[in-house]
């Protein structure tokens, strides 16, 4: 695919803590969809080698559970942080748009796709609030999907 012309979903968390394994659940659900000119990745945590294939989407969506935020999928847009500087070795969304800006010269479109949490327990699964979550989410990427039709078929990647 050319720089820029695909959507790319990326969903992190720990598939091991519950509701915490929501986000990479939603990537890998998109990507066995096999979307045209969509690319899936699925890690544990954001961290800064993450900024390369983000510089080469043309959009992104950041899939995330989130304990804090009201019961309910929120859907946001995001513009890269003022800064790159990172505090450990993980990073967030905003910070991962930045090092893209400015190390790949590229940030794009971004949104973060947030689903409530409710157990963050150690054990697999998704509790009855994160699943009606899970399937919203991957119905609300498939909206954003759309454009991206046109594009070869999608590529799914694992990382560490």
């Amino acid at each position: 695919m050319a720089m820029g012309s695909h959507l790319l979903v990326i969903g992190y968390g720990n598939t091991l803590r519950r509701d915490d394994g929501v986000g990479p659940l939603v990537a890998e659900a998109v990507g066995a969809l096999r979307l045209p000119g969509v690319r899936t990745l699925i890690c544990q945590q954001l961290s800064p080698e993450h900024s390369a294939p983000v510089s080469q989407a043309h959009t992104v969506i950041f899939v995330d559970a989130a304990v804090d935020a009201p019961r309910e999928v929120q859907l946001r847009q995001l513009t890269p942080g003022h800064t790159t500087q990172l505090l450990a070795h993980a990073a967030d969304p905003v910070t991962i748009l930045a090092l893209a800006r400015d190390v790949f010269g590229h940030a794009p479109a971004a949104w973060w796709l947030t689903i409530p949490a409710v157990n963050l327990d150690f054990c697999e699964g998704l509790t009855p609030e994160a699943q009606a979550g899970f399937e919203e989410a991957v119905r609300r990427v498939q909206t954003l999907a759309e454009p991206f039709i046109h594009d070869p078929a999608p590529m799914t990647a694992v990382v560490g």
